[in-house]
């Protein structure tokens, strides 16, 4: 929990008082390997910090192949924001790639943060800025550069990761077949 108040305290201040509050409203779940936290076509319950484990978003093209989209690992926030918010159905899966630890806050407390707490929303638009601008970095550059240099750029996006999910995985978010990127791998150890 520690490591949640860490990572808010980074947007904003908070008293004792508003973060027992805020530790008042999490819940601590575990997911298994494969587990979805949040489904396409249903609406996402939670806001997730994960403390242990990796997280992938992805989602079916218009072929019926699946396409990840990016990962979430340890210390950081997982949750199909713009759905969570809204309360309405989303369009891809957010899925455990590892067992997996988090801690949650559902909706209706989310919401009870938000009217508690001043300047909570601030903070949460910060938080989510942050976010967004880190997918932005770590996925723009594949869009314009050779695959091997996209799996050099992955690993130095995700340096963690590499040992932790399924290649197929990888794969799909580097935009290129497992074989492709077995073949990367050799080449350039």
């Amino acid at each position: 929990m520690e490591a949640m108040i860490n990572l808010i305290l980074q947007f904003g201040d908070l008293n004792k008082q508003q973060i027992d509050f805020l530790l008042s409203k999490v819940e601590m779940l575990e997911f298994k390997k494969d587990d979805y936290l949040s489904e396409a076509g249903k609406v996402p319950r939670y806001v997730a910090f994960v403390l242990e484990g990796v997280f992938r978003f992805c989602y079916y093209n218009n072929k019926g192949e699946e396409v990840t989209n990016y990962f979430v690992e340890e210390g950081n926030f997982v949750v199909d924001n713009e759905k969570f918010e809204s309360q309405i159905a989303a369009s891809e899966y957010v899925q455990a790639v590892t067992d997996c630890k988090v801690l949650v806050f559902n909706k209706k407390d989310w919401d009870e943060i938000s009217n508690t707490i001043v300047g909570w929303e601030m903070m949460k638009a910060n938080m989510v800025k942050k976010c967004l601008t880190l997918a932005m970095e770590r996925r723009s550059p594949l869009v314009s550069e050779d695959a091997t240099t996209r799996y050099l750029s992955f690993i130095e996006a995700f340096p963690k990761l590499i040992n932790r999910i399924p290649l197929s995985y990888v794969a799909s978010y580097l935009g290129i077949t497992q074989q492709s990127l077995s073949r990367i791998r050799r080449n350039i150890r």
